[in-house]
């Protein structure tokens, strides 16, 4: 570019390892751009964007509190020389469509986002701001300490003299500080700050620091010091956090080279993940981590389902909340995987109950809230708050079906057949449990389920029958007899209706299914 100016970009985006992926695509300064600010939502952007005056806006669609189509909308009735280039998946195109009508440059979807279509779109960006249609501009050299060392953290190659590093770090022992702010407006940042500068004077005699983070929810800082323990610096970051609240914080392992921070960062971003699911410590080490619980099981989903179809609802219920109590524990889990998990949890919920019949509307409808819950929690302990006031929900909707006469009986006496099948059950036996008689319990039967009386019956023998045909090395005629069936011949045609073979048919399928598979 003609001018000597950087051009200034703000990056938004609510997810913290997108953002850092993006700062780690390009040589930003060598390209003539520089990242002024990050922001988590719309609502942060407008106030950096006041602040730091940027050139070009890259922004999500989707994020919480202010969107990306709002913000884009504002900042174009307010800074209509500002450009804004769009970031989005591919099932937002929708939304995308109607920042164009804003006026942005272009879009880029999440999952192709590269190297050369990042700066592709950035140089056309910039070529619609007056004072730099004309050239790139070439990286300035004349880089302050602080930012080198966030081009380090970046991954780039730096190149600090031999004079600058025993000018500007005298001392032998490096250390990572990372403070996480559960608010991050600008007072907040600045009172961090301050703090640090106080507490850092009271604790080490001899040192300096350097800020490098321009995250507005998450500041970093270089400590350069005199060797001490660690559990020196622990103890600082522990005083900084009891004067800032709410605030997280991570401590890195000692170094002693500064080329290695990019891989210490890299394990600082985890000690911040690990956050989420770590509850009371407000600083995080490596050193300082609980053990992890043993491996556990994967989730038994099908004894999860069974467990509903035979309407044990308690147990279900306190398997699966015991299970994700468990999983909480497990803080090396991916954040995104542990929340997919309970959203998958109430969606089976729903269906499950929905296929038996359960009124389901309040549940269905509500559902999108449980999952915006999820997806905003900030920590692992609310989530399963969250969890158990859906179930306290869907205890709900079970409760008032049970209170429904016609429901409950029907209910009953599919739950006595299914106990009872293996016996010489019939219509009069099932009528007389159940004080009806049997030409009322036919009619009523049928009125209140999708199979008549004998249709069900053999269902459900059926398909115990081929169960057994396949685990089980009884012969077909006792088989026949396990489950109900006093005539051979008959269990035959009626298996064969059911399963479109004969019973000899069908193991021998099973059987080669099963040495294909092998």
């Amino acid at each position: 570019m003609a001018t000597s100016e950087l051009c200034r970009t703000l990056i938004v985006d609510d997810e913290l390892l997108i953002r850092q992926g993006i700062k780690h695509y390009i040589d930003w300064e060598k390209e003539g751009f520089q990242i002024v600010g990050e922001a988590s939502n719309g609502q942060e952007a407008l106030e950096l964007i006041e602040k730091v005056a940027p050139h070009i806006v890259m922004t999500d669609i989707m994020m919480p509190i202010m969107d990306g189509e709002e913000l884009t909308r504002i900042v174009k009735e307010k800074y209509p020389q500002m450009e804004i280039i769009i970031l989005s998946s591919f099932s937002e195109y929708d939304y995308v469509r109607s920042t164009f009508q804003n006026g942005v440059v272009d879009y880029i979807l999440k999952p192709k986002l590269d190297a050369e279509g990042l700066l592709t779109v950035l140089r056309t960006a910039a070529k619609r701001i007056p004072q730099f249609q004309d050239t790139v501009k070439q990286i300035n050299e004349n880089l302050s300490i602080e930012q080198k060392l966030g081009r380090l953290v970046c991954g780039y190659d730096v190149c600090l003299e031999e004079e600058e590093m025993v000018k500007e770090f005298p001392y032998s022992h490096f250390y990572l500080l990372g403070a996480a702010l559960k608010n991050s407006r600008s007072n907040n940042i600045h009172l961090v700050k301050k703090e640090l500068e106080n507490e850092f004077n009271k604790s080490f005699s001899s040192g300096t620091y350097y800020q490098l983070s321009t995250d507005q929810s998450c500041i970093l800082f270089v400590l350069n010091i005199k060797p001490c323990s660690d559990h020196r610096v622990i103890e600082f970051a522990q005083s900084l956090a009891r004067l800032m609240g709410e605030a997280k914080f991570a401590v890195s392992n000692v170094f002693e080279d500064i080329y290695q921070i990019e891989e210490i960062y890299k394990e600082l971003l985890k000690l911040f993940q690990y956050h989420f699911y770590i509850v009371g410590k407000s600083v995080l080490t490596e050193k300082t981590l609980p053990e992890l619980p043993s491996q556990r099981d994967p989730f038994n989903l099908e004894w999860f389902t069974n467990e509903f179809k035979h309407r044990k609802f308690e147990s279900a219920f306190s398997y699966l909340t015991s299970y994700a109590s468990a999983l909480s524990k497990c803080y090396t889990m991916d954040i995104f995987e542990y929340k997919s998990f309970l959203g998958n949890s109430i969606f089976n919920i729903i269906i499950l109950l929905g296929n038996m019949d359960l009124d389901v509307k309040e549940l269905d409808k509500e559902k999108y809230t449980y999952f915006k819950w999820i997806e905003e929690a900030s920590s692992a302990e609310d989530t399963l708050q969250i969890l158990n006031r859906f179930i306290k929900l869907a205890n709900h909707c079970i409760t008032a079906a049970h209170n429904q006469p016609d429901n409950f009986n029907i209910k009953k006496m599919l739950e006595y057949i299914k106990n009872h099948y293996n016996e010489p059950l019939s219509l009069t036996e099932v009528a007389k449990q159940f004080h009806f008689s049997p030409s009322y319990l036919s009619s009523y039967f049928s009125l209140h389920n999708k199979e008549g009386f004998n249709e069900y019956l053999n269902r459900i023998r059926i398909e115990e029958a081929s169960k057994l045909l396949i685990q089980n090395a009884a012969s077909i005629s006792q088989i026949s007899a396990m489950v109900g069936y006093s005539d051979h011949s008959y269990f035959c045609k009626v298996f064969k209706k059911v399963q479109g073979m004969s019973p000899s048919q069908y193991k021998r399928k099973k059987m080669i299914d099963k040495r294909w598979k092998r």
